[in-house]
């Protein structure tokens, strides 16, 4: 029953991803970036599916019934807050700039260097994001079906890559609506199904109005804030994120696309956060599985957990196929400098060039799963990356005209090189012990998780700062002098799009 239930999900879902794949035309910004003319619910289903992955419904459901409500919806909510902040501030400006991929932003503002630098950031920040991805969907099928953990991960990167490698952008749209529809019915399902058999009695210092765990360190409020900022802040400079603002046909559009998603993702994730609470009544404190697997295999009903498993599967295709893309898109254009070509009659090679190194991305991440089984924590660590080193040159390169080129570059070194010292230093990463990379010594305690995150980010943006301050600013690149004014009032900003190059609004 649940392995037919899931093959029919995953059939719809390819199903409509190869219909739709008609609308590329053979057209790179048509597949990269849904010819910018997509309406605000398919790019707020879009939003959403790439928020709604299953590191945030995993690895938020592992860290709640483990430490608390906050350790785990601090997942979903940061991403939520991410939304927020960019429909408020960054979705329309974005939008407005024509862009097909983020790192263009970059080397108009800042040059060729930069560009280079946070392309290799991003492509590698998500990758491990995409891998987060695949490790949920190895351990459903491994769990369920008994497959080989590796099998699965290579199956679910697989399914995600074969239509979002024909259909790009307006596929992920389209089928993220469907994703999203199935885990949100599940999610209300399952916290309907809790509250009406089992109740919702969630033990005292655990549950949402347990605010010690956001005010004392010793409950873990130090790495929940981080987790918070890491996602709030970090994930701003999102590859997949951005590349569906673009893809939105106008900015008011854009905006609202980000609010629909962040309510939408508060409105799938907190429920599972809140049911995993309430389990721990009836379920043992050591399981073998993660610990929504386990409630749904041996608790809930059979018609539920298969529509659980259907939006969770969707789910985790659905941030997977995005990011691929994304990732593929950067590295072909980005660093390999293949542009898209308007004139009739000829391929596009910058369309066939992603399509082909969609494959070694996916191949990367693949590998990268094997070797790393975690959900959440891989999310958190991906963005927290981007916090250090990309988020303070994103921002202030947008809203203050005296950064420079050189106060860029620096801030992306000395944000890279103190998270990762801190990094390999730390005994544990967001609660869960450091398998990845850790140096044993006796400067650093597990007590200094969480830290690191706020350590890194305030060293990028004082460096960013200092030596914008001390070097000679640069004229902005890019600019067009019928909007060069805008310059002083950068979120209102606009840009003229070229036949082969957007142009940054002054």
């Amino acid at each position: 029953m649940i392995l037919l239930g899931v093959a029919i999900s995953i059939a719809v879902v390819v199903a409509v991803g190869f219909y739709v794949s008609k609308r590329i035309e053979g057209d790179s910004s048509n597949f990269l970036v849904g010819g910018r003319m997509l309406p605000f619910w398919l790019v707020g289903g879009a939003l959403m599916g790439a928020a709604v992955d299953t590191n945030a419904t995993l690895g938020n459901t592992d860290l709640a019934f483990e430490f608390g409500f906050w350790a785990g919806a601090a997942l979903p909510l940061g991403l939520a807050l991410c939304l927020t902040i960019t429909g408020i501030f960054f979705a329309k400006p974005m939008n407005r700039m024509g862009l097909t991929s983020f790192p263009d932003y970059y080397r108009l503002r800042f040059g060729r260097s930069v560009e280079v630098g946070a392309s290799v950031l991003l492509a590698v920040a998500f990758c491990m994001l995409v891998a987060g991805n695949l490790v949920a969907g190895g351990f459903l099928f491994n769990y369920f079906l008994g497959m080989p953990y590796w099998l699965g991960v290579v199956l679910i990167a697989a399914i995600a890559v074969a239509y979002t490698g024909t259909g790009g952008l307006i596929a992920d749209a389209y089928t993220a609506i469907i994703q999203m529809s199935l885990i949100l019915i599940g999610a209300i399902g399952l916290l309907v199904w809790m509250t009406t058999t089992h109740g919702l009695d969630i033990a005292e210092g655990t549950g949402p109005l347990a605010l010690g765990q956001l005010s004392d360190p010793a409950q873990g409020a130090v790495i929940n804030w981080a987790t918070l900022i890491a996602l709030g802040i970090g994930d701003i400079v999102a590859i997949d994120f951005m590349a569906r603002v673009f893809s939105a046909k106008s900015p008011e559009a854009a905006r609202k696309a980000c609010f629909t998603a962040a309510a939408g993702t508060v409105a799938i994730c907190v429920p599972f956060g809140l049911v995993v609470l309430a389990a721990h009544s009836f379920m043992p404190a050591e399981l073998d599985g993660p610990v929504l697997f386990v409630l749904l295999d041996q608790y809930a009903p059979i018609g539920l957990t298969v529509l659980v498993l259907c939006g969770l599967v969707g789910a985790s295709m659905s941030t997977a196929n995005g990011a691929i893309l994304a990732i593929s898109n950067v590295c072909v254009r980005n660093l390999g400098g293949v542009r898209r070509v308007h004139e009739p009659g000829k391929k596009d090679p910058l369309l066939k060039a992603t399509r082909i190194a969609m494959v070694p991305m996916t191949l990367f991440s693949i590998l990268f799963a094997v070797y790393v089984q975690q959900t959440g924590i891989l999310l958190t660590l991906a963005f927290d990356l981007m916090l250090a080193c990309l988020a303070v040159p994103f921002i202030l390169g947008l809203v203050w005209r005296r950064g420079t080129t050189t106060a860029a570059v620096a801030a992306i070194g000395v944000g890279f090189v103190v998270r990762i010292v801190l990094f390999v230093m730390t005994p544990t990463m967001f609660g869960v012990e450091n398998t990845i990379l850790y140096i044993p010594n006796s400067l650093i305690t597990a007590s200094f998780d969480g830290w690191p995150t706020f350590i890194a980010f305030g060293a990028g943006l004082l460096t960013y700062v200092v030596v914008s301050l001390m070097t000679p600013p640069a004229p902005l690149r890019g600019l067009d002098i019928q909007v060069a004014q805008d310059v002083d009032d950068a979120l209102d900003s606009t840009t003229v799009e070229t036949e082969t190059e957007p142009v940054l609004a002054g």
